[in-house]
């Protein structure tokens, strides 16, 4: 019944915890993306692809004490840091881990800004287009973003490794 929370869970059990909400949609959908088992639906949004399913379980799983949600102040706004509690550890045991890329294709992302996740997971959303049709999309898409040439070179490479 919760095995898609588990799936999360066992996510958490592999980066530690994630600052943003934004950059645990882009993760979660990259991952995805990559072949691993996530079954959260995915619109396009704001800022690129998004999943209400997601946000949904996260709520939930912060109000069984599985994740902890700690509001920071930035300079002009305010982020939410995630972590695994002692009971989500407790919780996650009674599941299988069936997701074993999950660690070598998490620790490849998990260092890298919202913004560039953001646009690899933009990229990702329109992957059946050809290259340089994905990039016209995404300067159609995210005008203010205003990504660079190396930008959109460092996110091609990121999706080749990661879907090699």
């Amino acid at each position: 019944m919760l095995t898609n929370h588990a799936k999360i869970m066992q996510f958490f059990s592999v980066v530690k915890g994630v600052t943003g909400r934004k950059k645990l949609q882009k993760m979660i959908y990259i991952l995805q993306s990559c072949g691993l088992p996530f079954e959260e639906k995915y619109q396009f949004h704001f800022y690129g692809p998004y999943s209400e399913e997601l946000s949904l379980r996260m709520e939930e799983l912060c109000n069984l004490g599985f994740i902890t949600e700690q509001k920071e102040e930035k300079s002009s706004y305010f982020q939410y840091r995630y972590e695994m509690t002692k009971d989500g550890e407790k919780f996650l045991h009674q599941f299988s881990k069936d997701m074993p890329q999950l660690e070598e294709k998490a620790n490849m992302i998990i260092e890298y800004s919202s913004r560039f996740l953001e646009l690899v997971a933009t990229m990702l959303f329109f992957r059946d287009l050809p290259r340089d049709e994905v990039i016209k999309k995404v300067h159609t898409v995210k005008p203010k973003q205003k990504y660079t040439e190396k930008e959109f070179q460092e996110a091609w490479e990121l999706i080749t490794k990661l879907h090699a």
